[in-house]
C-alpha cells in the first residue's frame, strides 16, 4: 500500500514538472503553425511595373483575367494560363481555345459594360492608347489595368516573363523566353557574317510600314536584313509614293491579308520586284509579339538569306 501511494505521489510530481512544458512546447508549435498558413489564407497583392512604367497592383492568385489584344492571349496559353482568362478580343483567334472565350469587342473599341461585368481582376492591354476611354471606369470597378507594349525581341521576351508571374506560372514563362532566344541566336549564327539585306516591310498597301519603335525593325536585323525605313520615328509610320521610290529595296516583305497581297504600285521598278524578291508572311505571326514571332523570323531568314539555310 506504502509503495503504490509513493508511486502515485511520483506520478504527480511528474506531471506537475512536464505538463506545463508540454503544454508551452504545443503553444509555441501552434502559433508557428498559424503563422505560416497565414499566406495561404489570405495572400497578398504584389506589385508589378508594367509598359506605362506604373507600378500595377495584383492580387497574389488571379484568376480571372482578360485581354485586349491577340499577342497577349496567346502569351497567357503558351505559358499555361489560358484558363484564367474570360474575356478576349474578336481578333484572338489563336490558340483554338481562344476562340471559345467570351468576346468583349475588337481591340481598339472594347465594350466595357462586357468588361465589367465578367469581374476580372485585371485588364491587359497592348498599348497605352486603349486606356484613355474606360481606365477610370474600370479603377472605379477595382479592375487593375496592365500594358505590355514590347518594341524590340528582348522587351517581348520580359514580357512573356511578367505575364508568367502574373499568373504564378514564372518557371514555364522563363523556359518559354529562353527556348525563343536559342532560336533566334540559332538564326543569327547562320546569318553571321552574311551581307545585310535592305528590306521594306509594307504592313499594308497604302505604304504604312515599319519604323524605329517597332519590335519589327529589330526583328529584320536579327534575321540578316536591314530595315529601310529604321530611322523613320515612329513605330507604324504611313510614308510617302516619293520616300517610297527612292528606298528602292532589294525585298520587299509583305504582312500577308485580304488587302495586302501585292507591293505598293509605286515598287514596280524596285529590285525586289524585278528580281522577284517580294514574300509573304501571315499576318499573325508577324504583327504579333508574341510567342509565334519567331517562327515569322525563321521564315524571313530563309527568303533573305536562302543560301545559310540549305
Amino acid at each position: 500500500m506504502r509503495e503504490k501511494k509513493q508511486r502515485l505521489w511520483c506520478a504527480r510530481k511528474v506531471s506537475a514538472i512536464f505538463l506545463p512544458l508540454l503544454i508551452l512546447v504545443l503553444f509555441v508549435f501552434t502559433s508557428c503553425n498559424t503563422d505560416s498558413q497565414k499566406p495561404n489564407e489570405t495572400v497578398r497583392n504584389r506589385d508589378f511595373l508594367d509598359d506605362r512604367g506604373k507600378t500595377v497592383s495584383l492580387p497574389g492568385e488571379v484568376s480571372r483575367a482578360i485581354s485586349l489584344a491577340p499577342n497577349i492571349t496567346e502569351i497567357v496559353f503558351a505559358v499555361g494560363a489560358g484558363d484564367r482568362l474570360v474575356g478576349v478580343t474578336t481578333f484572338c483567334n489563336y490558340p483554338e481555345e481562344a476562340k471559345k472565350i467570351r468576346k468583349v469587342g475588337d481591340t481598339l473599341k472594347p465594350n466595357v459594360e462586357n468588361i465589367v461585368a465578367l469581374k476580372p481582376q485585371v485588364v491587359f492591354v497592348s498599348t497605352a492608347s486603349q486606356l484613355e476611354a474606360f481606365t477610370e471606369i474600370l479603377e472605379e470597378q477595382g479592375i487593375s489595368v496592365f500594358v505590355t507594349n514590347p518594341v524590340s525581341i528582348e522587351e517581348v521576351y520580359q514580357s512573356i516573363k511578367t505575364i508568367g508571374e502574373i499568373f504564378g506560372k514564372d518557371k514555364k514563362s522563363k523556359m518559354l523566353a529562353e527556348s525563343m532566344k536559342q532560336r533566334i541566336l540559332d538564326i543569327e549564327t547562320k546569318t553571321q557574317g552574311a551581307k545585310r539585306v535592305k528590306t521594306f516591310v509594307q504592313i499594308d498597301k497604302s505604304l504604312y510600314t515599319i519604323g524605329k519603335e517597332s519590335f519589327l525593325t529589330d526583328l529584320i536585323e536579327k534575321a540578316g536584313g536591314q530595315s529601310v525605313t529604321r530611322d523613320v520615328g515612329a513605330a507604324y509610320p504611313k510614308i510617302s509614293k516619293e520616300r517610297a521610290l527612292a528606298l528602292n529595296p532589294r525585298v520587299i516583305i509583305l504582312s500577308e491579308s485580304p488587302d495586302n497581297n501585292e507591293p505598293n504600285e509605286v515598287f514596280r521598278n524596285s529590285d525586289a520586284v524585278k528580281k522577284a524578291m517580294v514574300f509573304k508572311i501571315n499576318a499573325d505571326i508577324l504583327s504579333r509579339p508574341g510567342p509565334r514571332l519567331v517562327d515569322a523570323l525563321e521564315q524571313i531568314a530563309k527568303h533573305l538569306h536562302p543560301e545559310k539555310f540549305e
